[in-house]
């Protein structure tokens, strides 16, 4: 015996049937109605669609020239467990996360060599004055704090970074609305109408930066981007010279998410800003296929400083290349408050004078 196709309704997910009085699909929960085309084009889409397939080639590993890695030391903080790399001249030093003290552990081994490296482009002086202008953008910011703030530690950091090239392919389902209103002598009327819109097509990424530190959280290295990758060159380890270089403890497998997170999120951005003339668009169906998918490994220089106030460790983090800054500071209640009771005294002014006025008229 042959089996009966079911139809779900499109905008509201009801079972629909063949209403022979008007000779169309109708739903008779939301009483939209439907050419049999179109939902006949629409039931062979869904049938078509597939889950993503977002894979990826890691397996480059470029090898340290004869003796290399030797000059190269590794830290460790005994606090936070964080393990840093200098070369054979760093003397120990605080940890750039917490601020203790490091202790040398012996020559370096074990990583895999970075295939490029942007050196920094600006110094320890210019992370300085970075944060002394981020106070002065900052109007809640205490008056204490600006005046007796003094910086604990600057450290300029080389952090581990994976960079995924691939080619995507896409294809995206959205549901889409339009609404048209009007109104009579006796009624008020709104009229939504719904489409399944389309999208299918292919973007090219290169370099998609996921950094390889667990201690570096995600979103602080991604607020400082972007880096220009076309000053980056070949590394050598001379560019470790007066620097720290964390050592990566994600490795580009483990990165493979969060690469794939921020690719799938710029494809859908991409695709929506496409879709153009609707009240309301909503993705109901995504699915992404990645094309030569590959991995390389770069050190990007940061600087990164802490400052200490009422026992509060503030950690900022700057772009050694761009100087692009962010970084989270106290906030002065009192002056929040006077600020926000003198908008609503604003507010307030602004609506008895509209009031007046219409009182006048």
């Amino acid at each position: 015996m042959a089996q009966l196709q079911e139809y779900k309704c499109p905008c509201c997910g009801g079972a629909i049937a063949f209403d022979s009085s008007i000779q169309k699909m109708k739903c008779p929960f939301c009483d939209t109605e439907f050419e049999m085309e179109a939902l006949a084009g629409y039931d062979k889409e869904l049938k078509n669609e597939q889950p993503d397939q977002m894979d990826w080639e890691v397996s480059s590993n470029p090898q340290w020239q004869a003796g290399e890695s030797e000059r190269l030391r590794t830290y460790l903080c005994k606090s936070c467990g964080g393990e840093i790399i200098g070369d054979e001249n760093t003397a120990a030093t605080a940890c750039p996360y917490c601020g203790n003290p490091v202790v040398m552990m012996g020559q370096f081994a074990g990583a895999r060599k970075p295939d490029y490296v942007i050196p920094f482009k600006l110094d320890k002086k210019a992370a300085k004055e970075a944060l002394m202008r981020h106070y002065k953008n900052m109007p809640f910011l205490p008056k204490a704090f600006k005046d007796r703030n003094h910086i604990d530690e600057v450290k300029g950091i080389y952090v581990p970074f994976w960079l995924f090239d691939a080619e995507a392919e896409a294809k995206i389902r959205y549901r889409a609305t339009r609404v048209r209103s009007w109104s009579d002598s006796s009624y008020h009327y709104t009229k939504t109408s719904y489409y399944a819109v389309m999208r299918a097509g292919s973007i090219n990424f290169e370099r998609v930066p996921v950094d390889g530190s667990s201690k570096m959280p995600d979103a602080l290295m991604e607020s400082i981007e972007p880096f220009d990758f076309s000053e980056a060159v070949d590394f050598q380890t001379a560019y470790l010279a007066g620097y720290l270089a964390d050592k990566y403890d994600v490795d580009a497998q483990q990165s493979i998410e969060r690469a794939n997170e921020r690719i799938k999120q710029s494809t859908q951005d991409s695709f929506r800003a496409t879709v153009q003339g609707y009240v309301s668009v909503l993705p109901e169906s995504t699915n992404v296929h990645l094309h030569n998918g590959k991995a390389h490994y770069a050190l990007y220089p940061v600087w990164i400083l802490n400052t200490t106030w009422k026992d509060t460790k503030y950690t900022f983090a700057m772009n050694g290349q761009t100087g692009k800054l962010v970084g989270e500071l106290p906030v002065d209640n009192g002056a929040f408050a006077k600020w926000l009771f003198g908008l609503w005294g604003v507010i307030s002014a602004a609506v008895f004078g509209i009031s007046y006025l219409m009182w006048l008229l």
